[in-house]
Order: C-alpha cells, then structure tokens, then sequence
C-alpha cells in the first residue's frame, strides 16, 4: 500500500543514512521500525485505576495542633518521630 508521510527533513535524511548504512530500503526500516513500537504497545500492562481507602471518621486535629507547621507536628509526634 502507499501512502504518504510528512516526516521532519532532518529525521528523514538520518533514516535514509541508516537504511544506507544497513543496505536496506528505507520503505522496510519504517516498516520494521513501526512494527517494533507496536509489539512494544501490546506488551505493555493494562494500567487499572485504584481506589485508595478514604477514612470517613469524625473528629480532627488535636486540639491546638498547627498542621501547617512543621515544628509543631514534630513536637505533637515527641519521641515517635
């Protein structure tokens, strides 16, 4: 089948050099090359969304517990931290 591609002229001219350089068509390196990305497409693993555990409790911070400063989560957490 033909078709036509609009390649960048620079990616163009290092795929001719190299389809030179490893005397075959330039038509058989594409082929070869696309074949490869897609092989590589199929092999990857099917990515499943996770739901994460969302704590639904009452109650808060410790009662005068700044969560905005470090210094005061450390001093909350004493020698656990």
């Amino acid at each position: 089948m033909k078709t036509t591609l609009d390649l960048n002229d620079r990616l163009l001219a290092e795929a001719k050099a190299l389809a030179a350089h490893q005397r075959m068509s330039l038509t058989r390196l594409i082929e070869e090359a696309l074949q490869a990305r897609l092989r590589a497409q199929a092999d990857k693993p099917v990515r499943r969304s996770v739901r994460l555990p969302v704590f639904k409790g009452r109650g808060g911070l410790v009662a005068g517990l700044d969560a905005s400063s470090n210094k005061s989560l450390l001093n909350a957490l004493g020698d656990d931290a």
